[in-house]
């Protein structure tokens, strides 16, 4: 008897779009049905949308009570190193994050509980078959030795690196549009990387991706919320 199927689910860049995220869930659900799952989201769950603070909420909710693992975004770092004091408040207002503060009333709405949830995100997962990274790693550097700031901001030289330089098929974000994936709303399926950055704050598209967990490489499909499936 073959073993009952399992799958990871991994949700692309939701940027406050709680209205998205709802519907994922209800479309994991659905797609799932009793099969065993897990899901990932690849990180960027504020600015740029109208409710960062709902997203967060709701994510918290999920990876306390059920299978989700949320890694860290870029965009929750910059929200981390500005309310924190750290610096950087200028660049976080620059790249969306007045909108992460009106979702707030403000960032003395925003509760400490949320930014220690987001500043004690990992920055990656791996499986049997893929490691999942918000923007991606250095090519040809082991894992272990990887700068942080990598899987949070990288992107020419790990976009254009040949899959021999990588250490297994890469499922990531960040990136929702660059030379070698000119259409926004449409992820970038490689065979040896997965960018589920279909631009959800602007496109209206959230893209998951369905992994069979006995199944090494990319996934066997893709759920577009907000439209049809692609």
């Amino acid at each position: 008897m073959s073993p009952a199927p399992s799958f990871t689910y991994a949700i692309g860049d939701i940027h406050g779009r709680l209205d998205l995220l709802d519907k994922a869930q209800g479309a994991i659900a659905a797609h799932a049905g009793k099969a065993a799952r897990q899901v990932i989201c690849l990180g960027d769950y504020v600015d740029r949308g109208p409710d960062s603070k709902g997203v967060i909420e709701t994510l918290m909710e999920r990876a306390a009570a059920a299978s989700w693992i949320c890694l860290k975004g870029n965009h929750e770092d910059m929200m981390i190193e500005a309310l924190r004091g750290r610096g950087g408040l200028r660049h976080w207002m620059f790249n969306g994050g007045g909108e992460t503060l009106q979702s707030y009333g403000g960032a003395a709405g925003v509760p400490a509980a949320h930014l220690d949830w987001l500043e004690a995100l990992p920055l990656f997962h791996r499986d049997a078959h893929r490691l999942f990274v918000h923007a991606g790693v250095a090519p040809g550097v082991a894992l272990e030795d990887q700068d942080p700031e990598a899987f949070l901001w990288i992107r020419d030289a790990f976009l254009a690196a040949p899959a021999e330089t990588l250490p297994r098929h890469v499922v990531h974000g960040h990136t929702p549009q660059w030379r070698g994936k000119p259409d926004l709303a449409r992820p970038e399926l490689l065979a040896h990387r997965t960018n589920l950055d279909t631009g959800a704050v602007w496109t209206g598209i959230l893209s998951v991706g369905v992994f069979a967990d006995a199944r090494p490489g990319g996934p066997v499909e893709v759920l577009a919320i907000g439209e049809e499936r692609l």
